[in-house]
């Protein structure tokens, strides 16, 4: 087959290969480019949603995601200053009945590796390294990409998943750089024999408190404990794994109650992000060429979606293309199916963010009243838009909707 008749995808990581995927379901072949020298995924947990286990199904990896994937007991809040617990919102058999699949944590890199797998068996996907988009050009029947190396190549399409900074966005929208929050995030591993006895939850656990927050939740089959801790330090700048000192980790939460500040003790070789995100935007294809994933919507981590979007992303792609014979209006398609159900994860990642994960004084005792008198039910309500979706409905899935009627 000619070079054309390939989509080119730009960026290896979870949506990218996630792209590749979905199209060869539907038959279609694809290039990965990716700019580093191997493939894999930097950071170490992640959390999944019943919305990233039903992309999963779709994708063909469903029973591989599942098996290597940690099943939590709990979604725990907790309250950083007394120790007090807020709410739990319970994963058992009613919450899976109600979405029709689990909520697990994985090693970031083992979930790459589920996807990087059925990617290398599949004839339809081929995948380069050491290939980084800097450009592109279009006509209205082809995509040409030039590569850091200066090579050239031609598809049908080119959909850029190649992250925050993308160069595929930087070209399309031209809109500048990503947000800074202000928010430093530093993450740690903790073997579980070092998290303190009485903390070894099953749960993915979050202590809420001023302008600051603990996560923790176990991995690798429980052999470890994640720990994500973030601080609102007003960091003026965006970072990215860069290695920190105990004692400027530390430095954020002396004011919190000594049961949660006890676990950050336990960490070490911790790394620092500085937290970016953007604000929505109504379109991001332009003819042959869409983004998808943080390249088309990055979102702070505070609803704990950012994958799981850009998996939905790679579901809705491939259906839009299916037997697409008008291409750049699949693009469309795809593109109008998907912004506003990622515009609004985005925007309550941020308020999540401000009213539960950061605030004090009476904004947090008002958050302890509201989440306290809450109970399983009324949480599973309250997500089943997110939860109880696939993504290809839009910013509201068919359940909420039923629910209204």
């Amino acid at each position: 087959m000619p070079d054309r008749d390939q989509i080119l995808i730009a960026g290896g990581g979870i949506g990218g290969l996630a792209a590749a995927l979905g199209l060869a379901q539907k038959g279609l072949r694809s290039l990965v480019l990716e700019k580093s020298s191997k493939l894999g995924e930097i950071g170490a947990g992640i959390q999944l949603g019943p919305n990233a286990f039903h992309a999963f199904d779709t994708l063909g990896v469903g029973d591989q995601a599942r098996a290597m994937a940690v099943y939590i007991d709990n979604l725990r809040l907790m309250d950083a200053l007394s120790a007090d617990e807020i709410t739990r919102i319970p994963l058992d058999d009613a919450f899976r009945a109600r979405f029709g699949n689990p909520y697990a944590v994985v090693h970031r890199d083992d979930l790459h590796g589920v996807l990087l797998k059925a990617c290398r068996v599949s004839p339809l996907i081929e995948l380069q390294t050491n290939a980084e988009v800097t450009a592109y050009d279009q006509t209205e029947a082809d995509v040409t990409v030039t590569l850091q190396d200066a090579r050239r190549l031609h598809g049908r399409a080119l959909i850029g998943a190649d992250g925050l900074w993308s160069k595929i966005r930087a070209q399309l929208l031209g809109d500048g750089a990503p947000v800074v929050s202000g928010h430093s995030t530093y993450r740690s591993v903790i073997p579980v024999a070092e998290m303190p006895e009485d903390l070894r939850w099953n749960d993915a656990t979050l202590w809420a408190g001023p302008k600051c927050h603990i996560v923790h939740y176990p991995l690798s089959g429980g052999k470890l404990f994640n720990l994500v801790v973030t601080y609102h330090n007003d960091a003026p700048e965006p970072v990215a794994g860069k290695p920190v000192t105990h004692e400027e980790v530390r430095r954020g939460f002396e004011h919190v109650h000594p049961k949660a500040r006890q676990i950050i003790d336990k960490g070490s070789d911790w790394k620092l992000w500085v937290l970016c995100d953007r604000d929505p935007v109504m379109g991001w294809t332009e003819g042959r060429v869409a983004l998808l994933g943080d390249a088309a919507h990055p979102m702070l981590q505070y609803f704990a979606q950012g994958a799981c979007m850009a998996l939905e992303d790679a579901v809705c792609l491939a259906d839009e293309l299916a037997g697409a014979r008008d291409l750049p209006a699949a693009l469309i398609r795809y593109q109008d199916r998907r912004r506003l159900r990622t515009a609004r994860v985005q925007l309550q990642s941020r308020e999540i963010g401000t009213h539960v994960y950061h605030p004090a004084g009476a904004h947090a005792a008002l958050r302890n009243a509201v989440m306290t008198a809450r109970g399983p039910q009324a949480w599973f309500d309250q997500i089943a838009w997110l939860y109880g979706s696939t993504g290809l409905e839009g910013a509201v899935s068919h359940e909420t909707q039923r629910e209204r009627k």
